[in-house]
């Protein structure tokens, strides 16, 4: 009993110490928050005193001024509007709108090849020739038909004016010739098919057929194309389906030739490509024809954004931190002049220059060097 009367006294005699402790450690705390207070007053109070002891001394004495100068040297640029224009690059290519595959129209084999790969051909030259002599056994035939056909029809004619013969007589006659006549001309459409004519001026760009090759129709025997008709396409993002017109200028360069043109958008389609989201759009050619080549390879440059009255600056200028987007400015203040942080809502970016769409006016002077040294209220030099 005594044991344990003894071990309560101990715990409650070590509790009243513990809070003795921390009672005494709460007020050397609070003695020490209130001398930073009056060391902070007093720090503050010189500092505003050392200011106008500076600016005393500096009207009495210019060259303290210059020995304690801790402004920052800087250059700038007043601000004027100006035309902003913000450009994208595509993939393009060079096609023909006569790049075509001539396809055989009638079966037999091949009798004549008159071109070769890389041949320059007019409009309706011939350029292969299917054997057709079953054809021509049958054009003979029937004109040999149609002389004996005329001859009778012309008799029955004769003696129908003639009040001779019968009316039956006379239209069987007729009717005999008139469809010789068109069998005649059917046989000779099927021997022009057996001759292979070119449809337009261009060049031959593959033949694949030979000599004796029995070929039937809608088989391709040659693939031929003009440099008439060349223009420029190109898959653009549907995100600039609203950004083109027709008539808008068009920068392309041709990386094979490494030659450049100026050039105007001569269509554009307004329907998207569910497979990868593009939209085609076609330009015209009107340079360097003579060298280029369907599929050839170009790179169009396109105005998609024009501010003809914008306010520009260096994009280096434009800094960020955890708030957002700013610069530096200068502004006069008491004969000084100083850099003052100005936020700014940016548009779009393009060659080394950002768009500003708040925050800066026209006239502002943007520091554009040291504008990494400046700081919001410091004094700042300009180079000369």
């Amino acid at each position: 009993m005594r044991r344990t009367i003894k071990m309560r006294n101990s715990i409650l005699i070590l509790a009243i110490a513990a809070l003795l402790g921390s009672c005494g450690k709460t007020t050397d705390t609070d003695k020490l928050k209130a001398k930073l207070e009056r060391i902070e007053k007093d720090i503050q109070s010189k500092t505003i005193e050392a200011a106008e002891l500076k600016e005393q001394i500096r009207e009495l004495d210019p060259e303290f001024s210059k020995a304690k100068d801790q402004s920052v040297l800087v250059n700038a640029e007043a601000i004027n509007k100006s035309d902003f224009r913000h450009k994208i690059q595509v993939q393009g290519e060079v096609a023909s709108r006569k790049n075509i595959t001539l396809a055989a129209e009638t079966m037999g084999s091949v009798e004549q090849i008159n071109v070769t790969p890389g041949d320059m051909v007019k409009r309706n030259q011939l350029l292969v020739k299917i054997d057709a002599s079953t054809t021509l056994n049958r054009i003979q035939e029937l004109k040999t038909a149609l002389d004996l056909a005329k001859t009778i029809f012309n008799k029955q004619k004769n003696l129908w004016e003639q009040e001779i013969g019968t009316e039956v007589q006379y239209l069987e006659a007729k009717n005999r010739k008139e469809t010789l006549e068109r069998q005649l001309a059917t046989a000779q459409s099927q021997l022009d098919m057996a001759y292979v004519r070119a449809p337009f001026n261009g060049r031959i760009n593959d033949v694949n057929i030979n000599i004796g090759e029995l070929v039937q129709p809608g088989l391709p025997i040659i693939s031929m194309v003009s440099q008439e008709e060349m223009y420029l396409k190109a898959a653009v993002s549907e995100e600039y389906i609203n950004d083109f017109d027709k008539g808008d200028s068009v920068e392309v360069y041709l990386p094979s030739i490494k030659k450049s043109f100026s050039t105007v958008v001569s269509s554009v389609s307004y329907v998207i490509n569910p497979a990868n989201r593009t939209f085609q759009l076609e330009v015209k050619v009107n340079e360097f024809i003579d060298r280029l080549k369907p599929n050839q390879f170009a790179r169009l440059t396109l105005v998609d954004y024009e501010n003809e009255s914008a306010i520009v600056v260096p994009s280096d200028v434009v800094q960020q931190d955890n708030i957002g987007d700013f610069v530096f400015i200068i502004e006069s203040k008491d004969n000084h002049k100083k850099a003052k942080k100005v936020r700014i809502e940016r548009g779009k970016t393009y060659n080394g220059n950002t768009e500003i769409l708040k925050g800066i006016n026209e006239g502002d002077v943007v520091i554009t060097d040291g504008y990494r040294e400046a700081v919001n209220g410091i004094d700042v030099r300009l180079a000369k």
